[in-house]
């Protein structure tokens, strides 16, 4: 539905005085953006574009925008949470489909279905499996014997959630993600290796998204702990007995070896690797690519592989970059020298 600006510039905290009365019908990315829709600046990497957005109206951060021109600016502190409600505004949330038992979905009669439940095509809910108030199962969810499914959470297609898992409210689970598979774990037997029975748990908070084809591995004994509010993106592997504290982040293709521990508000870079027993303290960040091989300080910034201190880890790098015209000139010295010994 459009919106006028200055009843769009209310909503977002943006102040409404002396707006053009402009209708809004949509929102755009700073190039692309046409008039009638609304743009934002959220990186300042985009700030050269803005003088020609041709937005009729663009979200910036107040008071650290200083370039002339371009669109009408509405000011805001936080210019992604002003997006997010925008986005909502002009794309509402479409996912929730109708409620109810698909003909096709297998639900065992020893399962408890809480209120307004959407259980679709093909999905499981196995005997003991518990599913909140308006939750949403997803066409070829599985959802395992004794699991629980919070309120208002959704799985989404062909996710699997295995015996005994607890999911909290309002989670997301993307498609292909496997919740409470079985921990790595292999004890050598003379020349086999003999399976050691991984019969814990699975806990997720409230709040937490699980990207898709993740996968988090149910403890071998105790559990294995995502602490609310924390996001995981896709194609991430969560070894047992993992804890992981609140509102922490784990970038793409990143794997968390075995009874390592994540503090709150942890960044964990793509692609980066963390081996077991190690403890990352709150506030920590690991950079892409990088290889934990020891506990990191509360609040410490780390790189490399190994992981060192950010201002260590980049000093190291450069060093390496150095090596080529240091082997260069190493070599340039050691044939000067064959030649002065070979003149004497």
């Amino acid at each position: 539905m459009p919106i006028m600006l200055t009843k769009l510039a209310e909503l977002i905290g943006a102040d409404p005085g002396e707006l053009p009365e402009i209708e809004i019908t949509g929102i755009q990315g700073i190039k692309e953006a046409q008039r009638g829709e609304i743009s934002f600046l959220t990186n300042r990497r985009y700030l050269p574009h803005l003088a020609e957005c041709r937005a009729s109206a663009v979200i910036v951060p107040r008071d650290r925008v200083a370039t002339e021109g371009g669109p009408t600016r509405l000011e805001v502190e936080n210019p992604q949470v002003a997006l997010i409600n925008v986005m909502h505004l002009f794309h509402p949330d479409g996912r929730r489909p109708g409620q109810g038992i698909h003909p096709s979905a297998t639900v065992s009669p020893a399962a408890e279905i809480g209120e307004a439940v959407s259980i679709e095509a093909g999905a499981v809910v196995e005997a003991g499996a518990r599913i909140g108030d308006r939750a949403i199962i997803r066409s070829g969810a599985y959802v395992g014997e004794g699991a629980r499914i919070g309120h208002d959470t959704l799985v989404y297609p062909n996710a699997v959630i295995r015996e005994r898992v607890e999911i909290g409210d309002r989670v997301v689970v993307h498609a292909g993600a496997v919740i409470g598979a079985d921990g790595f774990g292999f004890a050598q037997n003379g020349r086999v290796q003999e399976k050691i029975p991984q019969v814990g748990r699975v806990l997720i908070g409230d709040d937490v998204e699980i990207g898709a084809n993740s996968t988090i591995d149910r403890a071998t004994l105790g559990e294995t702990i995502i602490g609310s509010g924390s996001k995981i993106d896709n194609l991430v592997q969560i070894g047992h007995n993992v804890k992981m504290g609140k509102n922490t982040i784990v970038c793409a293709q990143v794997g968390i070896s075995g009874s390592a521990t994540l503090g709150d508000n942890v960044l964990i870079g793509g692609q980066a690797g963390i081996i077991g027993h190690v403890r990352i303290g709150d506030g920590a960040m690991v950079a892409a690519r990088s290889a934990v091989t020891r506990s990191i300080p509360d609040g410490v910034c780390v790189l490399g592989a190994p992981a060192r201190p950010h201002r260590e880890g980049k000093r190291t790098l450069a060093w390496i970059a150095r090596l080529p015209k240091i082997a260069a000139r190493l070599r340039a010295v050691e044939r000067r020298l064959d030649s002065a010994q070979q003149a004497s």
